[in-house]
């Protein structure tokens, strides 16, 4: 049987889980990982929100690429 739940971390560095649905005296496994957060997942997106300037907005963009114009 799995359960999930969430928790926070007392100031003395304890975890306090209430009504977990197993008996009393079964062995369980805990397993510990954080939340992500705002800025662990911004890490796979270095450039998200920095500024963006282009320096020649209007010109054709790989104009030599295109066969039709040739």
């Amino acid at each position: 049987m799995q359960h999930r739940t969430e928790a926070k971390i007392e100031p003395n560095g304890t975890i306090i889980l209430r009504g977990l649905p197993f008996p009393e005296g079964d062995k369980v496994i805990v397993v510990i990982t954080t939340r992500c957060s705002k800025n662990t997942q911004t890490t796979s997106y270095p450039l998200r929100g920095l500024p963006v300037e282009y320096k020649h907005p209007f010109e054709p963009v790989a104009e030599n690429d295109w066969e039709a114009l040739a």
